[in-house]
């Protein structure tokens, strides 16, 4: 087995609790919680991998986050354990989004890795309560969860609005589910969203009514999926996270190449050879720079090619190296190098992010999803799969 794989592997066990993964496994409060996305995203990587102890340790995080479920249904953005009391976050400047899907792809990939339907069982009302929320937040009933800025894992980005990355989560949520335990309803609202994807992401010459006409006229046609729709227009920025997820759900088998092509050339065109978080970079000079430079609850981390602001972070690059197994293995075992490179800096660091321009690490290290985005990049190398 890969020395990086091994260290990758024991990284997860060592940041781990009795209540579920860690974000890192150094002790800064703010990683030393069970967070909702970081700890599935470290839980399917440990479903691909089959260890025993992995997998009981993602079975207590979806437990830890079901038992401080809302009561409307939020899925906590993390839960922070200390002698005295739990402390549970639903966001910081804003609510988010994302949680509720990834909770829900957890708990379907768990059941269909490990047949264990007594927890799906408990689980059931929980799953039920977050997808109900989730098309409370739609707000009109026109298929798009309408998400707001902060609303999800680019949490000091500028995104908002009807975000490709959220819409994508929660279909496969749906499909996920749907495949556990099939439903008439799911599946029509599986084939609506899909269909409000296709039609409204990027230019095409489909016929269709498309979400935002005066937007959608001045869209351009893009090699990728467009990363939201606002109220006032489309934010055209590429969203490597999200434009992973559209090739791993296969959302347009036709339009797949595209982005796969598009993707490798922004990929050997950076320092790093791997996908940014979003591109381009946002710069002092631009009309969006104050809307970044404010976004921050603390300190501001999103100069230009750092952070989400055209950023590297390998988690994004493992789904990405995940989805495009199935279109080149060569570019995808290309991608994992590259990953490998990163996490073995500074004696296996596993760094949360680098700067894409000067290569220089960013965030916390011994972060657990960029060992699971090594994890889950290699399995699906192996011929693993995800239930999608």
């Amino acid at each position: 087995m890969n020395s990086n794989y091994i260290k990758a592997k024991e990284l997860l066990l060592i940041a781990s609790s009795q209540n579920g993964f860690l974000a890192s496994a150094k002790q800064i409060t703010n990683y030393n919680r069970v967070w909702a996305r970081d700890g599935v995203i470290c839980g399917l990587a440990a479903l691909l991998d089959g260890d025993s102890q992995l997998t009981e340790i993602f079975k207590n995080t979806l437990e830890t986050l079901a038992e401080n479920q809302h009561k409307h249904g939020n899925i906590p953005s993390n839960v922070y354990f200390n002698q005295d009391k739990t402390e549970v976050s639903f966001g910081g400047l804003a609510g988010r989004v994302d949680t509720i899907p990834w909770f829900i792809i957890g708990i379907c990939n768990y059941v269909h890795f490990t047949n264990d339907h007594k927890f799906l069982k408990r689980m059931i009302s929980s799953i039920e309560k977050g997808l109900d929320l989730l098309e409370c937040w739609e707000f009109n009933n026109n298929d798009l969860v309408y998400v707001p800025r902060s609303g999800n894992w680019a949490d000091e980005y500028i995104t908002e609005g009807h975000i490709l990355y959220d819409q994508l989560l929660r279909l496969w949520a749906l499909r996920a589910f749907n495949k556990i335990i099939p439903s008439e309803d799911i599946t029509k609202k599986i084939h609506l969203i899909e269909k409000k994807i296709k039609l409204n992401y990027r230019k095409h010459n489909s016929s269709g009514e498309v979400y935002h006409p005066n937007a959608y006229k001045k869209l351009p046609h893009l090699k990728y999926w467009a990363a939201s729709i606002t109220p006032s227009g489309y934010q055209i920025m590429y969203d490597g996270f999200a434009n992973s997820l559209a090739i791993l759900l296969d959302i347009d088998s036709e339009f797949n190449f595209q982005v796969f092509k598009y993707s490798e050339q922004l990929r050997k065109l950076l320092t790093l050879q791997l996908i940014p978080a979003f591109w381009e970079p946002i710069e002092e000079e631009s009309p969006n720079w104050n809307l970044l430079v404010d976004n921050c609850k603390y300190e501001f981390r999103n100069s230009p090619h750092e952070f989400h602001n055209g950023g590297t972070w390998q988690v994004v690059n493992g789904f990405y190296a995940a989805a495009i197994s199935s279109i080149d293995k060569t570019a995808a075992n290309d991608v994992l190098k590259y990953i490998r490179k990163l996490n073995k800096i500074e004696n296996y660091s596993f760094y949360e992010n680098f700067n894409s321009k000067t290569g220089v690490p960013n965030g916390v290290p011994n972060c657990t999803w960029s060992a699971a985005g090594e994890i889950i990049a290699t399995q699906f190398l192996n011929g693993k799969k995800l239930l999608v």
